[in-house]
């Protein structure tokens, strides 16, 4: 729950108990502006706050499922300048993201990591109930891909942000997020599944 502002407090507090952590985000945008609405806090902007207080380890942040619209002829460059892999959605398409996990948790290694999920990653005919929809996005299965690949990593916490009910009348955005939630808990270290 709540927009994505959220995630940049709890990095905050996540990075004075481990240092810079790696980050698998999934999103429509980057969240990386400067500025939006004039504002430096905002949610578009925690992950440029981010890297401004040196919380993140830039060589280990991927950002997957990234579309959408910009203001910027090359929306990707700040990203891709700090370190960052981007994923953008059409390299997602129609395929398993399965292999795609398993670079990234070779890119992870057994250092801290953070996995901060906004409902937007997900294309709108699932998760029609957020405040920025984009269209072509992920599907509930690459999803699980991306989630269930995260077993194994050190992570250290994790969110999923932008559910807004109120755009849904059919309950199906808060199902799929509650679900992705259950996800994130059984692949904290130390949890056992079946």
């Amino acid at each position: 729950g709540g927009d994505h502002t959220i995630t940049y407090p709890i990095l905050q507090a996540v990075a004075e108990r481990h240092g810079p952590v790696g980050l698998v985000h999934v999103d429509a945008h980057t969240d990386t502006a400067d500025r939006a609405l004039g504002e430096r806090i905002y949610h578009g902007t925690p992950f440029r706050r981010c890297v401004d207080e040196g919380l993140l380890d830039c060589g280990r942040v991927v950002q997957i499922g990234i579309r959408g619209s910009s203001y910027d002829p090359d929306p990707y460059k700040y990203c891709r300048d700090q370190g960052f892999r981007v994923v953008p959605a059409e390299e997602c398409w129609m395929r398993s993201l399965v292999p795609l996990m398993a670079e990234v948790r070779q890119q992870m290694r057994d250092r801290p990591v953070y996995i901060s999920f906004d409902i937007d990653g997900l294309d709108p005919a699932y998760a029609p109930g957020t405040g920025t929809p984009e269209v072509a996005g992920l599907t509930p299965a690459q999803a699980l891909e991306i989630i269930r690949g995260c077993k194994g990593l050190n992570i250290v916490g994790c969110d999923l942000v932008e559910v807004a009910p109120m755009y849904d009348v059919s309950g199906n955005t808060a199902l799929l997020g509650a679900n992705l939630l259950f996800e994130m808990l059984c692949v904290l270290p130390g949890v056992k599944t079946m």
